[in-house]
């Protein structure tokens, strides 16, 4: 096996550079194989096109004869972008994404032949729904999925294939993915922030969420990859001995990208550009072989796609330049993991950032409005955001190095945590006109000069403001950003639903200003939420205990953190929002809770065979060359020979206590496993698999770890983490 080790490190040593053209200008190539509105313009007619941005806007349907109209323009323009494959392009409870091809071709009578794509092959298709994740929703003899155009998110070619983003529900309507939740979730944001906004400006009529998100990444060889099963199976390395150097230096953290590496870079980005993904920054992030790429905001709905597509993009994009991308969330022991930073802010159909100052008082109190509206819903539901990034691999994350605890807190910085403190000392009911001069002086009007030096300094908190926007760090890098903003919009939903409500009584009952009534609920909303915000450090044990007192959640394992799903409070939120029925949540959880269970399952596996199969063996192989060693001094020295073998010796007999170890560990981790396999309730399994199993592979590892340093290293089989992490 050790072989198969050096020749790939060999192989990756000799890798020619893969030239990458770019000839033209990113701005003229961006977008140029998206169905957009300058596509549009030139391939539908002006009632169609009105048709598709209204639907956009505001949610109005199309109608089937514009859809002919619609279906029509876009595979003429597909065919003249060398389209012959057009596909309902959707993201299924997998985490992934899912596509069937269908060709434009069909057959006429006589012999002929012609391509095809109608209205009715646009808006609606019905793929084999009956191998998706289901949470028991459905029967698999009642296969039937429907997939549905989503108009908001514009139709694209990848490769020659034409993609069209939909939705994907079951035949009896319940959503089988995570683009319907969110939609629902963005819609109810819009309306509620929208009706908030008007306090403000009567000519806001619409609300979108935004997203920025920061793509996290390891770069490995794929030779290398390949001759590691647990990366190949599992994502992430389940054994290896830490490399003498590592991360110490911080040499590697925006440091002079390896030019094998910027290849990569340059490559996807042209893929990227094409598609209409506005990738922007490119850098090295602080492990080695680890990067990062971020985009510019884009709408809530079209960035989650993008993310997706993105996804899918790299691994392709790699394998032309012989990469293989590692996307778990800690591929690596030791090291920093990967996560996927989701910068979320409101914005206005006039232009507005609501989570932004601006000039005046009046501005500032919107921004302060939103502000603590965002702190006080954070606050309300940690629990469920906890569960909104909670999965096998985050679990490795969270907690580790530089990521932020499995604990959500919100940091705001001193200055903000002041203007804070000052308006929470204001006096309840009418304010005097020396508080509002005080308050607009003093408080309000210092918010924008405040903000130009309220860099964010603390890199482990979950959920921070950082200057025009929030920063919901905990996000693991292979997420699916649809289901922690569906939780975020959602949960912003209700709180300014019920803010709303709150100002309107005043307004009403006491005969308050609009002003003086919102400084009234504020201040309240400062006082109920102080809990959540916090500005330390959120490592250790100290911070585990102030939020014990603090009544804050600590949901470590995914396990524990999914209950927050299926609450009566989560229910009680989806369902009065229209976001998902109780049905719909309760699929969700029984589908995560048992992917949770087979991950764990697979990597007790992976982690058994190469053990038993790879290490144990090996160690075996180097003891009997000791043996032959220490025989042979026998031979020479007679009973003197220990002088001679003592360090042989006693390495024999560390070998010998390792490789026994090991195999106690996997036949107990066998049997905690066999236990847990025969309980039916799905979430019972997943908590065996997590406090029965999961434990033995620390264990395990341990010993591997151990015997790795022990033997000789040109028979050791596995790829080591100093050729992982230090091979260009």
């Amino acid at each position: 096996m050790s072989t198969l080790r050096f020749q790939a490190i060999k192989e990756s040593l000799n890798r020619p550079l893969v030239e990458v053209n770019e000839a033209e200008r990113r701005s003229a190539i961006f977008g140029d194989n998206v169905f957009n509105e300058a596509a549009m313009r030139q391939y539908i007619t002006k009632e169609s096109f009105k048709s598709v941005i209204d639907a956009v806007e505001n949610g109005s349907k199309i109608d089937r004869g514009v859809a002919d109209q619609i279906s029509t323009g876009m595979k003429e323009w597909a065919i003249s972008k060398g389209a012959t494959h057009y596909t309902h392009w959707f993201q299924p409870l997998t985490g992934s994404t899912a596509e069937k091809h269908d060709a434009f071709f069909e057959t006429t009578g006589g012999g002929g032949a012609l391509e095809k794509f109608g209205g009715g092959q646009l808006v609606q298709q019905e793929p084999d729904a009956s191998s998706f994740p289901n949470g028991g929703i459905r029967n698999t003899f009642e296969a039937r999925g429907y997939t549905a155009w989503d108009p908001t998110s514009p139709a694209f070619i990848y490769g020659t294939t034409l993609c069209i983003p939909t939705v994907f529900v079951a035949y009896t309507g319940e959503a089988l993915d995570n683009k319907t939740p969110l939609l629902r979730a963005l819609q109810a944001v819009d309306h509620a922030a929208t009706a908030v906004a008007k306090y403000f400006d009567k000519n806001v009529t619409k609300v979108n969420p935004t997203l920025g998100w920061e793509q996290e990444y390891f770069l490995i060889d794929k030779a290398l990859a390949k001759s590691r099963p647990d990366l190949n199976l599992a994502g992430r390395t389940l054994l290896g001995h830490a490399s003498a150097k590592g991360q110490q230096l911080d040499d590697h953290y925006f440091g002079s990208i390896p030019t094998r590496v910027l290849n990569y870079m340059r490559d996807l980005e042209n893929e990227c550009m094409l598609l209409g993904i506005p990738v922007k920054t490119r850098h090295n992030e602080v492990a080695p072989n680890q990067f990062e790429l971020a985009p510019i905001f884009e709408e809530a709905n079209l960035a989650v796609d993008h993310n997706s597509l993105l996804m899918d993009v790299m691994n392709k994009v790699a394998d032309r330049h012989s990469f293989k991308v590692l996307l778990h969330e800690k591929p690596f022991a030791g090291i920093n993991g990967s996560g996927k930073h989701n910068n979320w802010s409101l914005a206005t159909n006039t232009g507005v950032n609501l989570l932004s100052p601006g000039s005046t008082p009046m501005k500032n109190l919107q921004f302060l409005t939103f502000f603590i509206n965002t702190i006080s819903a954070v606050n309300e539901y940690e629990e469920l955001l906890r569960s909104a990034i909670a999965s096998a691999s985050n679990d490795h994350r969270l907690g580790a190095n530089e990521a932020p605890p499995a604990i959500i807190s919100v940091f705001i910085g001193s200055q903000l945590t002041a203007v804070l403190d000052e308006l929470e000392k204001l006096k309840n009911g009418k304010l005097s006109p020396e508080d509002k001069t005080e308050l607009k002086l003093n408080v309000v009007g210092k918010i924008p000069e405040i903000l130009l030096d309220n860099t964010d300094r603390n890199r482990t908190s979950p959920f921070a403001f950082t200057g025009n926007k929030f920063e919901f760090r905990a996000v693991g890098s292979t997420a699916n950003c649809a289901k922690p903003m569906t939780v975020l919009n959602a949960i912003m939903a209700k709180q300014l639903i019920d803010f709303k409500s709150k100002v309107d009584a005043l307004i009403k009952d006491k005969g308050m200003k609009k002003d003086d009534a919102i400084f009234n609920v504020l201040k309240q909303y400062i006082k109920d939420s102080k809990r959540i915000r916090f500005e330390g450090d959120g490592y250790g044990e100290a911070w585990e205990k102030e939020a014990a007192k603090r009544k804050l959640s600590n949901n470590k394992t995914t396990p524990q953190a999914l209950k927050a799903q299926v609450s009566k409070k989560t229910i009680a939120l989806y369902e009065e929002l229209g976001i998902m029925s109780k049905v719909e949540i309760e699929a969700r959880h029984e589908i995560e809770v048992e992917e949770y269970a087979m991950r764990i399952q697979i990597e007790g596996r992976v982690l058994g065979d190469i053990a038993r199969n790879h290490v144990i063996p090996t160690g075996i192989h180097y003891q009997n060359i000791l043996i032959e060693n220490v025989q042979g001094l026998k031979d020479i020295y007679g009973k003197g020979f220990k002088k001679y073998a003592g360090e042989q010796m006693e390495l024999i007999e560390a070998i010998s206590g390792h490789i026994a170890k090991i195999n106690k560990g996997i036949t107990d981790m066998i049997n905690e496993r066999k236990k847990a396999n025969k309980l039916e309730d799905t979430e019972k399994r997943a908590f065996a698999y997590c406090d029965k199993v999961k434990p033995y592979f620390d264990e395990i590892r341990y010993h591997c770890d151990k015997l790795e340093l022990l033997v000789d290293d040109e028979i050791w089989p596995l790829t080591k983490y100093r050729e992982l992490l230090f091979t260009h």
